[in-house]
């Protein structure tokens, strides 16, 4: 038992720097709000710093109006709203026009691109190559766009293609002078992630790269959100063995990923820019959350993740 408790103190010891690098990352994050969680943008000021960048997602059935007010009441609670477009439901240039026009008079500088979960395109944008082609983005000014990030692959897009696409968005956004970031689908393993960003940046793509990752939640609700929404095949074999998606998640949230991010990132040994929170119906869960990690009130256990609330290891 002695010898079991010096090795965890020595184990502790050798990490404590990673508390710093942690904390770094949970400042910086971004996070995702739905329409539904603009009445608690108030209450999230007490936990979120002013100038955090809040992106607003788009439901089924939601009216581009409905995100436009939602990004007006980001901006107005002190925060920085970030819209998602998906070009699939863009009807036509006029209409992406006075989108763009409406979401500016909002205070938007930043869009979110993503194609969308539609088998057909309704306009002339099935893609968001398609969009960034267009012109329309630095016709109102925006000089920073976010697309989807896929390091653990897409359901009906082959590597190839992937691949391909990366690199045109990269492309594309340098020529129009646009800041580009590939903000990717959550995940729950750190690997594959930062396989992909070293791949990336040996492909010579220097876009921003940023992590998404699922806020605290039940195993039932990370499990429903990630095959809703094709996330690694991994994730998706897990659907007869709750057991194993339990001890892969973890119980108390993503801070076993959180961890290993911060260690690549802080050795040198990938290149990334942050981390993004996919709350899931649990908004101010997550702000809290992050406020009590940003803190630094973290502590470093021996699973491989950190507690959070329970005073810091510095």
């Amino acid at each position: 038992m002695p010898e079991r408790q010096a090795d965890i103190a020595s184990s502790d010891s050798s990490h404590a720097g990673l508390v710093p690098a942690i904390v770094e990352l949970l400042r910086d994050a971004s996070i995702e709000i739905n329409v539904q969680d603009v009445p608690r943008l108030e209450v999230s000021r007490a936990f979120l710093s002013p100038g955090t960048k809040v992106y607003v997602s788009h439901l089924p059935k939601q009216t581009w109006q409905e995100t436009g007010a939602a990004c007006r009441a980001v901006h107005d609670a002190g925060f920085v709203p970030v819209p998602h477009i998906p070009t699939r439901l863009l009807p036509d240039a006029a209409t992406f026009d006075s989108i763009l026009a409406d979401f500016v008079g909002s205070a938007v500088q930043e869009v979110l691109l993503i194609a969308g979960d539609y088998p057909q395109a309704l306009g002339p944008y099935p893609a968001v190559t398609d969009v960034l082609r267009s012109g329309l983005l630095a016709a109102h000014g925006l000089k920073r766009v976010s697309v989807a990030g896929h390091p653990e692959g897409h359901p009906v897009v082959s590597p190839a293609e992937l691949r391909q696409a990366e690199h045109a968005k990269d492309e594309l956004a340098t020529q129009a002078g646009q800041e580009l970031t590939f903000l990717t689908q959550f995940f729950f393993e750190p690997a594959p992630f930062l396989a992909w960003v070293q791949d990336l940046r040996a492909r010579e793509i220097g876009a921003r790269i940023v992590g998404g990752l699922a806020g605290p939640a039940r195993a039932s609700t990370l499990f429903k959100f990630a095959v809703r929404c094709g996330v690694g095949p991994s994730i998706r074999a897990l659907g007869t063995r709750p057991t194993a998606l339990l001890k892969l998640v973890g119980e108390h949230g993503p801070d076993r990923v959180i961890r290993a991010l911060a260690q690549s990132r802080s050795t040198g040994e990938t290149d990334f820019n942050g981390i993004h929170f996919f709350c899931f119906g649990g908004y101010l869960r997550t702000c809290e959350w992050l406020h009590q990690a940003a803190r630094g009130d973290v502590r470093l256990n021996d699973h491989g993740g950190f507690d959070v609330g329970v005073g810091s290891t510095t």
